[in-house]
């Protein structure tokens, strides 16, 4: 089976010749580490080369032109630079520091801001095709990978707005201007429904992902009432598209307890989340226990016992990676791996989960 027949046929609860290998990349700080702990300098961990092919199609779904980069200061230890999407951030210069960018300001500031901006989201824009397009479609056919509707953190519709205005301007928003939202998620939904025909028409295309981070460990950012009103709608033109045209895995990219979302998502058509968040109390067991087949799931193993030991290891892989061969779900841990995890823990982890799985021989 290609790695895209074998992702749908396990999404449709349908046989496998054997179980996909996924998994989240570590931190820039834990590869490092690795590096310095035997992995060699340069060098990326053979265990990820192993791994399904999973590719996003390439079509541009954000700002167009982009910002000009330009550093704006530079203390020695911090650059404060605004990126290609118009945010002026702050990161720390070195490459072993783990830290989050301090997003300092965001494009959007105001209403005339977007005015401008929403110019740069037309969907006639053929720039928005890669150059070599046909010869990926025709790549893509021949190789059959895991080939999603995605780029950098898009489509979404909240996480479109908070990319565009940040966290807090947007939960202000949501009150204090509703119809600025309503217009930005109009936007992202058109430009998403103006490019789905012709990805879906020339390419081999598997899934869409939808992009959100809408929740921390206390549950959603914005109330189940506010999502029927400025998500469900759109979300249900996006999916009842993709569905006529013979799409029928849709997930969706959020951190946090999502608990609270996921029957709102089902309803939207959204059939899959990722990557749930042990530490914000999601348990992919006790979903499928839930939600049964109704729910697709990936994720879920929590990356914190990967810093651990070995019985820890095996604790939390033995409760979870079995849930796979029931179908529907593709265990990897729930975020990046982050600079505590020792590179042979992860060895034994990636070791450990392919014996479960059943994967014994490289792949």
């Amino acid at each position: 089976m290609t790695p895209q027949e074998r992702f749908l046929a396990l999404m449709r609860f349908e046989p496998v010749d054997r179980m996909p290998l996924w998994e989240n990349a570590p931190w820039r700080s834990a590869l490092r580490r690795w590096q310095r702990e035997g992995l060699g300098a340069e060098n990326q961990p053979p265990a990820y080369a192993e791994c399904e092919n999973k590719v996003q199609c390439g079509v541009d779904l954000w700002m167009r032109p982009r910002y000009a980069c330009q550093v704006v200061s530079d203390d020695g230890k911090f650059v404060t630079h605004l990126t290609e999407f118009g945010v002026l951030q702050r990161v720390p210069k070195s490459p072993d520091e783990m830290s989050m960018p301090e997003h300092i300001e965001y494009p959007v500031k105001s209403r005339r801001d977007w005015e401008e901006l929403r110019k740069r989201f037309a969907p006639g824009d053929g720039g928005r095709w890669p150059a070599d397009w046909p010869q990926r479609c025709a790549r893509w056919r021949e190789e059959g990978p895991v080939l999603v509707f995605q780029a950098h953190r898009a489509p979404g519709l909240f996480g479109f707005v908070r990319e565009l205005m940040g966290f807090e301007r947007t939960l202000y928003a949501f009150y204090d201007e509703p119809d600025l939202v309503h217009d930005m998620m109009d936007v992202q939904t058109d430009l998403v429904l103006s490019l789905l025909p012709k990805v879906v028409a020339e390419s081999p295309l598997t899934s869409l992902y939808f992009w959100e981070d809408m929740c921390y460990r206390g549950g959603p950012l914005i109330s189940p009432a506010m999502f029927r009103q400025f998500m469900l709608p759109r979300y249900r033109r996006i999916t009842d598209l993709v569905r006529e045209i013979g799409i029928d895995v849709v997930f969706v990219d959020s951190d946090g307890d999502v608990s609270e979302l996921i029957p709102l998502w089902l309803e939207a058509g959204i059939n899959g989340v990722y990557p749930m968040e042990v530490a914000a109390g999601m348990d992919v067991v006790k979903l499928r226990a839930q939600y049964g087949r109704d729910l697709l799931m990936t994720g879920g193993i929590d990356k914190r016992v990967l810093a651990r030991d070995r019985e820890a290891i095996d604790a939390e892989l033995e409760a979870k990676v079995p849930l796979a061969e029931k179908g529907g779900y593709i265990p990897h841990v729930d975020h990046a791996i982050p600079h505590d995890v020792p590179y042979a823990n992860f060895l034994y982890y990636w070791e450990k989960k392919k014996e479960l799985l059943g994967i014994r021989e490289p792949v």
